[in-house]
């Protein structure tokens, strides 16, 4: 499975690659598209023309400030906390599974879920919007009964990939843990 062109549920173009670190370790990286230069452009322009515009009524020049601050901050956050650059998934045979999301300004999140705690991995569906989607979810045991699911942990979820990406990673995951 090396780098082949997927499409999320918007239909934007994303891709995934997978590592075989061994037969009881696999890593799933998917990655969506950089943040448009043109798009920053557009949403800027358009800021600072609406605060000269009202800059040019009223003759305060706070509002001038008020539109290159708010655009600054606004891009700041959008990439440090919104815009993810790619979501990775390593499954360890008899460890468990890391969920990791890398954004636009380098900061990671990860998330680590040990194997005794894991039920299943599961492909899912939901309604969105007007649509229905699918989506890579674990099932984690409930402690007090294991046969029973105490909370389902969503994979993948700022790319969204569409179900033919999903089915990849499941058939993968699916063969490390039934080694185990």
């Amino acid at each position: 499975m090396g780098d082949e062109a997927f499409t999320d549920i918007n239909g934007k173009a994303i891709s995934m690659d997978c590592h075989s670190h061994s037969g009881f370790c696999r890593e799933f990286t998917v990655s969506s598209p950089k943040v448009s230069v043109g798009k920053v452009m557009v949403y800027t322009c358009c800021v600072w023309l609406l605060a000269y515009t009202v800059f040019f009524f009223t003759q305060n020049t706070a509002v001038l400030s008020s539109a290159i601050l708010i655009t600054l901050v606004g891009m700041m956050f959008h990439i440090h906390f919104v815009k993810v650059d790619h979501e990775s998934l390593l499954v360890i045979g008899s460890l468990g599974i890391q969920v990791s999301s890398c954004y636009a300004s380098g900061r990671e999140t990860t998330t680590f879920i040990e194997m005794s705690k894991i039920k299943d991995i599961v492909i899912n569906e939901a309604i969105y919007m007007h649509q229905i989607i699918y989506y890579l979810c674990v099932l984690l045991k409930d402690p007090a009964e294991p046969k029973a699911v105490s909370s389902v942990v969503p994979l993948f979820q700022s790319s969204k990939p569409r179900l033919n990406c999903l089915v990849k990673v499941y058939k993968s995951c699916q063969e490390i843990l039934s080694k185990c």
